[in-house]
């Protein structure tokens, strides 16, 4: 299990309300989650669905293209 170092932020009556992480815990937090949700995805593939290699370039460039700016 990750360790994670935060402190707890209040308010005037003393009420927790936020927490705060450093960047390196946050970082791998976010690392985590993308990992658990890519896991997920690639659960739920269809392994029947499976495209050619011209068709995997073009959605490769497609994809590409939309995330360039």
């Amino acid at each position: 299990m990750l360790k994670i170092k935060k402190k707890h932020i209040v308010d005037e009556k003393k009420q927790p309300f936020a927490v705060q992480v450093d960047i390196e815990t946050f970082e791998k937090m976010e690392r985590l989650i993308e990992d658990y949700a890519l896991g997920q995805l690639i659960k739920e593939n269809d392994p029947g669905e499976v495209l050619t290699i011209e068709e995997s370039k073009d959605y490769y460039h497609k994809t590409r293209t939309l995330a360039s700016p």
